[in-house]
């Protein structure tokens, strides 16, 4: 996760969004085409999603990044998306059920190259393509606090978004375990793209590896081949996608019965 925060006129844990690449606070809100003309936004594991804009979405001037996991539908057949919990709970704790999930519209980095924070922006053409809807305990890996598989799920609206399988140089077409110890894997994340490297183990509920994540690249799907495995949420570790998976069945409501979407 990450997130450009201004205060005072002073940058906060990033460097500061220039006043100047932001539309005018007074600008008027973009408006979406209507839905019958509207080409739909394609998304998968690897979109890159901006959320909690403030003041407002058509002139933020703190947001926050991450990156989607993956794109499925549910028992119930909602398309669902899904990425980390971390990245959808505010300092109070508090877990934002009902945020508005935007996609971002700044070109995905790289490792050396990563995307630049200060051009992140809404697809306000698009709109909203999706409501949060649950999040779960997060990771925790670092302080004392319930360790957990750290994701969120996304209800999005297909009247906006369709899936698609392939985001940059990954594709994703079945979910499984993460493989043996010493496979190379692959994270597909908007801050820095495509980047790989071994699995090492594991520690508790997560797996760990050799992947390079930065910020914003939280949610990133975690791939063996075109496998995907879990979800990275960084210092090396992942979640299993399969026991995220096994928890929204026992959870219940959107989510349940997750499976990637074909169409």
């Amino acid at each position: 996760m990450i997130r450009p925060l201004r205060a005072l006129g002073l940058a906060v844990l990033l460097t500061a969004v220039s006043l100047t690449a932001a539309p005018s606070a007074g600008a008027a809100p973009a408006q979406a085409p209507a839905a019958g003309t509207r080409s739909l936004t394609p998304v998968g594991g690897g979109t890159g999603i901006i959320f909690r804009l403030n003041p407002t979405p058509e002139a933020p001037t703190s947001w926050y990044l991450c990156t989607l996991t993956a794109v499925g539908r549910d028992a119930a057949g909602n398309l669902v998306g899904l990425t980390n919990a971390h990245c959808l709970i505010d300092a109070q704790g508090t877990k934002l059920v009902g945020e508005q999930i935007y996609r971002d519209t700044s070109p995905a980095g790289t490792a050396l190259a990563p995307a630049d924070v200060n051009a992140s922006r809404p697809d306000l053409e698009t709109g909203a393509i999706g409501t949060v809807t649950y999040v779960s305990t997060p990771n925790n890996l670092l302080s004392t606090g319930p360790k957990g598989l750290d994701y969120a799920v996304i209800k999005l609206d297909e009247s906006r978004v369709a899936p698609t399988a392939t985001v940059g140089s990954v594709t994703i077409t079945s979910i499984g375990a993460p493989p043996a110890n010493g496979t190379r894997m692959c994270k597909q994340g908007h801050r820095t793209g495509l980047t790989c490297g071994i699995k090492l183990g594991t520690n508790g509920i997560w797996f760990t590896h050799l992947v390079f994540t930065n910020s914003g690249d939280s949610g990133s799907p975690v791939v063996d081949g075109q496998t995907l495995v879990g979800n990275a949420f960084g210092a090396q570790h992942s979640s299993p996608i399969l026991s995220i998976i096994d928890e929204m069945n026992a959870v219940g409501g959107v989510g349940a019965g997750f499976h990637l979407a074909t169409t």
